[in-house]
């Protein structure tokens, strides 16, 4: 009978010891499983996009080149930024998405103002620059496609992206899809903001700063003013702008 139950107690423990192993191995697996297919993203700034397709796909993950900009520290062809940031516990197949630099902009902006929409494409395409989708402003004297406006300007430099957003000439019966932002510059504040906001679009905070004043002259004749108290000296977005009614505009005035 004694042996009986030691031996039972034998068996017991064996038992249990090989549930214990057996729960162990199931947590060590899953643990495995679960972290076995996380990587962190690795730091991709300054690579050709070759090298970080080659980084990216030994760790198991995709790599999209989302936008392309002007850049003149970082050379053609390498990698601007990227989201994730480096470092970045990620699973596998994750998308890490990059911006590609094109260098330094060597493309002078062509004038397409005045032109008809196809001749304009045509023109700024052959100059290497995308063309955005254009907006539309109703204008009875100009033919239906003519460009009013253009975004970057004629001859901008130092702009970001290859990309030219057009204004459009429209039929005066079509709701109007965007707008060119007027030279404000010597305004009365109080008649620019008048002017934007009728149109429907917002105007920010007013930055005042101080305007100089002209040397005193002889005599007892008052100093001059330069610029008249009131009046707007800067203005954002610059004139000819595309804007459209999400736009803020944001003016400086003269104290």
């Amino acid at each position: 009978m004694k042996n009986t139950i030691v031996n039972f107690f034998r068996v017991a423990s064996l038992l249990v010891l090989l549930l214990a192993v057996a729960l162990l191995s199931a947590i060590a697996t899953m643990h495995f499983a679960i972290h076995g297919a996380e990587v962190q993203v690795p730091a991709l700034k300054g690579m050709t996009i070759a090298q970080a397709r080659s980084e990216t796909a030994g760790l198991g993950l995709n790599l999209d080149v989302d936008h392309r900009y002007y850049s003149g520290d970082v050379a053609a062809g390498h990698i601007l930024s990227q989201s994730p940031a480096p470092g970045t516990v990620v699973r596998r197949e994750w998308n890490v998405r990059v911006a590609e630099s094109l260098g330094q902009q060597l493309v002078d902006v062509p004038s397409t103002v005045g032109s008809d929409e196809r001749i304009a494409d045509l023109e700024l395409r052959r100059a290497g620059l995308d063309v955005g989708a254009p907006a539309h402003l109703p204008d009875a004297d100009a033919p239906e496609g003519t460009v009013l406006a253009q975004d970057p300007p004629p001859h901008a430099l130092d702009i970001a992206q290859p990309s030219v957003s057009l204004l459009l000439a429209a039929p005066d019966d079509e709701t109007p899809s965007g707008y060119v932002m007027p030279d404000l510059t010597g305004w009365l504040a109080t008649t620019a903001i008048a002017a934007v906001e009728k149109v429907g679009i917002k105007v920010g905070p007013i930055q005042f700063v101080d305007v100089p004043i002209a040397p005193v002259g002889s005599g007892n004749a008052a100093p001059t003013l330069l610029i008249k108290p009131g009046a707007v000296i800067a203005q954002s977005p610059a004139a000819g702008s595309l804007v459209v009614q999400s736009t803020l505009v944001k003016l400086t005035v003269a104290r």
